[in-house]
Order: structure tokens, then sequence, then C-alpha cells
């Protein structure tokens, strides 16, 4: 009997020394350095990141650069995942379906190089993943409107890999070993047809040892701005232990969002949680609806809102944590 209340006792204050780790984490996500990072990526010198292009590669080297900084691995032997997209310019349409690449290219298709960025925490399960991510890439250069032709994308979606790289840095925090391998994505291509996030899952080699996708696409901005807290939730209708998740984390770590939860029974469509809805991988994605500014040259950094974006990163971090090691969900 006493050896049993000894390893009763060892369990909870194992718990409760996890939970203070999570915590520590959860501490490295500041709007000091969320504002920094959209403010970088959003600035003219990047020409709108378009897919493929000189700004587009600037933002990769800055994105790689902060993760070699961190202590963040590459999955592979690089960071970079290479992909080729054919574009129809009768159609204006990409594909990275290497089937039909030949035919393409013989009808006067025009490749264009892109490149996913993988980042890796390698987990205590070897054959068992989660992943989080964002597209890094915008529209670029492209008609003036109001007098103003460049793109600059900060909620579109640099506020999503700030939010990426947020995480990256409280699992490191934690000094924690993960129970699954996580990784850490940043897509290309997403604006021409969900390119990058589309090329992963086609050549990921087995797909059911994904076990969950968090993704981010436009985090930092109201749609009524008298509603200051709002963000919505989508998640895969047959995991609603998610949205339990959500609620459990606002109450304990008084964060002010006020959720709009939308399950989904098939989430294919709106942004880089189709690819993986697609293999039926479950998923949440954190998304703050349209503005004025949308796909306009005026999504500019100073008009995000930073301290609900920090909030939704937080919580962001909280559900991966319970993706990357809970048993079931």
């Amino acid at each position: 009997m006493k050896n049993h209340i000894l390893l009763v006792v060892f369990f909870f204050l194992c718990r409760i020394g996890g939970m203070a780790q999570v915590d520590k984490g959860l501490e490295t996500i500041t709007e000091n350095s969320v504002r920094s990072q959209i403010s970088f990526l959003a600035d003219d010198l990047l020409e709108g990141r378009a897919a493929g292009s000189w700004g587009g590669k600037i933002a990769a080297a800055y994105i790689v650069s902060l993760l070699n900084d961190m202590g963040v691995s590459a999955w592979k032997d690089s960071y970079f995942q290479p992909f080729e997209a054919i574009k129809n310019e009768q159609t204006n349409r990409y594909s990275v379906n290497p089937s039909k690449r030949d035919s393409l290219l013989q009808s006067g298709g025009v490749p264009v190089e892109m490149r996913n960025i993988i980042a890796c925490i390698p987990g205590k399960l070897s054959d068992e993943y989660v992943i989080v991510g964002a597209h890094y890439d915008h529209l670029g250069i492209d008609k003036a409107v109001n007098g103003d032709s460049l793109y600059n994308g900060a909620d579109d979606n640099a506020s999503g890999v700030s939010a990426v790289l947020q995480i990256a840095k409280a699992f490191l925090a934690t000094g924690q070993q993960p129970e699954r391998t996580v990784l850490f994505a940043f897509w290309d291509g997403e604006e021409r047809g969900l390119l990058g996030s589309s090329y992963f899952v086609s050549v990921f080699p087995d797909p059911t040892k994904i076990k969950g996708y968090l993704n981010f696409d436009m985090i930092g901005r109201n749609t009524d701005e008298a509603i200051q807290t709002h963000v919505v939730y989508f998640y895969t209708e047959s995991h609603p232990v998610f949205e339990t998740w959500m609620k459990s984390h606002i109450q304990k770590y008084d964060l002010k969002l006020t959720p709009e939860y939308r399950p989904w029974d098939k989430p294919v469509g709106g942004s880089d949680n189709a690819s993986f809805a697609r293999k039926e991988i479950p998923i949440i994605w954190y998304h703050t609806n349209g503005h004025p500014d949308y796909h306009k040259p005026s999504d500019h950094a100073d008009k995000i809102n930073y301290p609900k974006a920090v909030d939704i990163i937080k919580s962001a971090y909280l559900n991966l944590w319970n993706m990357a090691n809970e048993k079931d969900f």
C-alpha cells in the first residue's frame, strides 16, 4: 500500500513538473517577437513574396535563419523541400502533378521553381507525426490599387508564418521531447493553388502516420472592429476534443479570445488544411475572417491586432502540445 501511494505521488509530481515546462514555453510567445517577424515579412523590400520570386526567396532565407538560430533542425538534409510547378499560360493555373509535367511543357507550360521549408523536433515515436503549417508566399506585385501595386501580405500570411515560428520556439523552451515528431512547415505556392502543401502530402511516404495538422492563414485582423477578440476555429468534426481543448486553454490561461467554433465534416476548403483533409488527416485551422484589405496592397503590418494574434498563437501552441503528446485524441 505504501509503495502504491509513493507511485501515485511520483506520477503526480511528474505531471505537475511537465505542466510547468509547458507554461515555460508559453512565456516565450511575445508581442514584440510577433511584431518584429510580421513587420519584416511584410516589408516593401520583399516585394510581396510571390511564389518563386526574389522576394519569396528572401522570406525563405529569413525563416530558415530564425529556425537555425533557435536550434530547430531541418527535417531532412536541408530545410528546403524544392518542387516544380508548371504554369499553364492559357488558364493561369499551376500543377505539381509529375504525370502532367511533360504534356503541360509540350503545350507551352512554364516551369516555376518553388520551395517549402520543413523543420523538425524529433519525438519519442519516430513513426508518428503532427504538423503545424502556414504559407509564406503572397501575391507579389500586381495591378495597382489606389496607386500601390505591392501586395505586402501582413495578415495573409506573415501572421501565420510568425505563429509557426513562435510555436517552434515555445516547444524548444519546454526542454521536453514530445511523444510524436513535430514538423514545422512553411508552404510555398498557396496563393497559386495550395501547391506546396499539395506537393508535400503527395510525396509523404505514408500519410496515415500524420496524426494531426494545425494550420494558420490570416490570424491578425478583425472582421468587426467592435469585437477585438474574435477568431474562427475550424476543426474536423469527428474530433470534438479539439473544441474541448480550446475552451479549456482559454479558461485556464485567461486568453482574450472569443472563438467561433466551426466543426466541419470534411474541411477541404479555404487553405492548406485542405491538402491534409483530403488524406483524412484531422485538422485545426485558425482564421480571423476577411477584412477590407484582403488581397489588396493595403494589407500592412501596422493594421495587425497584435494582442489577439499573440493569444491565438498561445492557444495553438497548447493545442499542438496536446496533439503531439496525448495518446488518443
